[in-house]
């Protein structure tokens, strides 16, 4: 977890600093909708490697943000959800796909106006 020392001023960087990247952005995607296993985050987010997910995952739950739930099984299940503090991120990435939405609608309006 970050230090008051170690944030930047800027609250936006803040932000971006905490959950900038694009895997942490599509982990904090799938993990609104529900809690997923690693495999299966590893399976949706095409492209990522077991080591990105893996520092990623780490990163955001040293964050407060993800939670990690060993279930006491043989052999173990390990579960990642939303913290109280991730969930609060949801207008976040409301906001980000309410624009990507639109956006990509105008690409496809300007391109059939060509």
């Amino acid at each position: 977890m970050l230090t008051k020392e170690e944030m930047p001023a800027c609250p936006v960087a803040t932000t971006v600093q905490l959950i900038g990247s694009k895997w942490k952005l599509l982990i904090l995607r799938n993990l609104l909708a529900r809690p997923w296993r690693f495999n299966e985050l590893r399976k949706d987010l095409e492209g990522i490697s077991q080591k990105v997910l893996a520092d990623s995952l780490r990163a955001l739950e040293s964050d407060g943000i993800v939670a990690r739930t060993v279930y006491p099984e043989v052999p173990p299940r390990v579960e990642y959800s939303l913290t109280p503090l991730g969930e609060s991120m949801k207008p976040i990435l409301d906001a980000m796909e309410k624009w990507g939405t639109e956006y990509k609608k105008r690409l496809c309006t300007d391109a059939d106006n060509e």
